[in-house]
């Protein structure tokens, strides 16, 4: 461990008289430990030196790291600093206790408050002076960066510090290097200059040396990633090491660490795959430990790495983090909502917990992480009341910031879902607003999809259908990939039926032929073809021939019917075949699990909008939903049951 002296704290003044005046005040109050000078013509000191004027500047460069140009250093001004010889004395008053350092430290509140503590101290290790540049950080930055940037980055005591740290990197501990490394990458220190140069230098000395511990390891593949992100070659270097040592002495952050640090070396290939499944199967161990930070870390990883063969560790991990809801993060609740749905996993009690947290925190919820939840929602096909209106609340009291996006992540769940909330009607309100002054904003797709939604529920975009419909928009989605493939002239198909038989009032161009499907993608509502077969089984067994029916229809409509069945003007029920005499015809919709909304009895939209149409193209609309003949055991019971579902003005058919 090195032992840095205050005297050091002199350097980098101004040729202001004012300056150099507190300079000499300050210099004369501490003492000198030992070491040797350094070269008085020194040109590089907390970052890459540059002449400017007489005074020194701060300025943003390169992805906002900060860069100081500062004046040379003056003849007189020296650095010293003691290396650790293992036999170096903490008495004569000359070292504050650690403990008593950190507890102080961490009770400052300001970079002003530190730097008076570290003015007051004659002597620190090299650990104490690199956690002091940590507490710093922390408090002085933010999402946006240094508050303060000239508070800190002029102050003499950052940069003796900083001076020290660069040229007596070879004497620092471990500890010290990496934990100063650490925190002037917080401090957007510019990754170019002469200072972070220095410190990556000797981290990459003692890494090829075999130097560094597995926390030390973590600690330098923290900053690898945060400095020079996934193109970093070290990275790989220090994952290799990691390969060597005992993953069951790791603390859970050294777990998360290499988690991270495997994100960007393993992606492409499986050589770690070996160390990923010791690192899942020793984590599985300690998943009750997992802060809800930590937990977040490692499901977004395991989504990375394509763990898809980890699922115990997956399930517990899932399990876990219902009881961190309240206190992720937005972007924590994100990764760990992307984790659910990349591995197909569902909790009721996941579910549950959501419910109680997003009616509370709706308005100071980041609108990606609610479109988030509510993709959620719509893909695991969840209708959760409570959800959906507090999303619907917070769209209409914000959604004038929303990107987009986003715009369209809320709203095309009530559609796919169906369900209106109670503040249906300014929720629309709102949506048209936002079309009429953001139309051309959206990308072609995005849009299609969020007024394809709307219809689905009864929500008509009439003023905006001419520009949809319109070659020009057509083109564009012609234009942007995949194309008009059959999920988009699905949805503009469906879009002009709708006009057609709900909008009579509607008098703008319409679809051309040649964009129109001639079937409709249903993706969520596939037949049950089980249940189908139930459903037939009944039926013979109540009109007595299989004739008299016809399964799985095409329509001229777009629409295929379960089963289709014909009926002449007395009501007497026709051979499927004939087409003369057909008075009336009654479409059976037999719904399975999987066209209703999970654990509900509410349809899913496009199995709506399906029954409501083809109720206005003539057909009588009969439901059989799963949940009412589930239960019943036999033949006879399906047939009398159907019996009064489909011909309930009949007394009897003979069975």
């Amino acid at each position: 461990m090195a032992l840095i002296s205050q005297k050091s704290f002199q350097f980098y003044s101004s040729s202001a008289p004012a300056s150099r005046s507190v300079l000499t005040t300050l210099s004369k109050r501490l003492s000198f430990i030992s070491g040797q000078q350094k070269p008085q013509n020194c040109s590089s000191v907390a970052m890459r030196m540059l002449c400017f004027k007489d005074k020194a500047q701060y300025m943003f460069c390169r992805k906002n790291h900060v860069q100081l140009r500062i004046q040379a250093l003056s003849v007189n001004e020296t650095v010293h600093l003691c290396g650790d010889h293992g036999s170096s004395t903490k008495s004569n008053n000359m070292w504050m206790d650690e403990q008593l350092f950190l507890k102080k430290l961490n009770s400052l509140c300001t970079s002003k408050e530190i730097f008076d503590f570290l003015s007051s101290l004659e002597v620190m290790s090299d650990t104490l002076a690199s956690g002091a540049l940590q507490r710093i950080s922390e408090v002085e930055v933010d999402d946006n960066g240094l508050k303060n940037p000239e508070g800190v980055l002029e102050n003499e005591v950052f940069r003796a510090l900083c001076f020290q740290f660069e040229f007596e990197s070879p004497k620092l501990s471990n500890t010290g290097l990496l934990n100063a490394l650490q925190a002037l990458i917080k401090l957007r220190i510019d990754p170019q200059s002469t200072l972070m140069a220095s410190l990556l230098s000797e981290g990459k000395e003692r890494l090829d040396k075999g130097q560094l511990t597995v926390r030390n390891l973590c600690a330098l593949g923290e900053s690898l990633l945060e400095l020079e992100g996934p193109g970093c070659a070290m990275l790989e270097q220090i994952v290799n090491h990691m390969q060597e040592k005992d993953i069951e002495k790791w603390s859970p952050r050294e777990m998360v660490m290499v988690y991270k640090m495997l994100q960007v070396t393993a992606r492409e290939g499986e050589q770690y795959q070996d160390l990923l499944n010791r690192l899942n199967g020793v984590t599985l161990n300690i998943v009750a430990q997992l802060s809800p930070a930590f937990t977040s870390i490692i499901l977004n990883s395991l989504v990375v790495l394509h763990q898809t063969q980890a699922v115990p560790l997956v399930t517990a991990l899932c399990k876990h983090s219902v009881k961190h809801i309240p206190y992720f993060t937005d972007d924590e609740l994100v990764n760990v909502l992307e984790a659910f749905l990349y591995f197909g996993h569902r909790e009721e009690i996941f579910t549950e917990a959501l419910e109680t947290h997003v009616p509370k925190s709706i308005f100071t919820m980041h609108p990606q992480t609610v479109s988030k939840i509510m993709q959620y929602c719509c893909q695991k096909m969840i209708l959760s009341k409570p959800i959906f209106d507090a999303a619907a609340e917070g769209f209409i009291s914000d959604a004038d910031t929303f990107t987009t996006d986003q715009v369209a992540g809320y709203i095309i769940p009530f559609g796919t879902l169906n369900y209106q909330p109670p503040s249906a009607s300014s929720l629309f309100r709102k949506l048209e607003t936002i079309l009429h002054s953001r139309f051309s904003h959206f990308q072609p797709r995005t849009l299609l999809n969020l007024l394809h939604s709307c219809v689905l529920i009864q929500r008509y975009p009439v003023n905006f259908l001419p520009k949809i419909f319109s070659p020009y928009f057509l083109q564009q989605l012609q234009a942007q990939p995949p194309g008009l493939d059959r999920i988009v002239t699905s949805q503009l198909t469906q879009l002009f039926l709708t006009v057609t038989l709900e909008c009579p009032s509607y008098e703008g161009p319409r679809l051309l032929p040649k964009y129109q499907i001639k079937a409709f993608l249903m993706p969520h509502s596939s037949l049950d073809v089980h249940l189908l077969k139930r459903v037939k089984t009944g039926l013979i067994y109540l009109l007595k021939k299989r004739i008299y029916f016809a399964s799985e229809v095409s329509t001229p409509y777009f629409y295929t019917v379960d089963i289709e069945i014909k009926l002449d003007e007395e009501g007497f029920v026709l051979p499927a075949a004939q087409c003369e005499e057909v008075h009336r015809r009654i479409a059976v919709c037999v719904d399975g699990r999987n066209r209703f909304c999970v654990n509900s009895r509410n349809l899913l939209g496009e199995e709506a909008i399906k029954q409501r149409h083809l109720q206005l193209l003539g057909y009588e609309v009969v439901q059989i939903p799963f949940f009412e003949i589930e239960s019943l055991q036999n033949c006879r019971k399906m047939a009398e049951y159907l019996h009064k579902k489909i011909f309930p003005h009949t007394y009897r058919l003979g069975y």
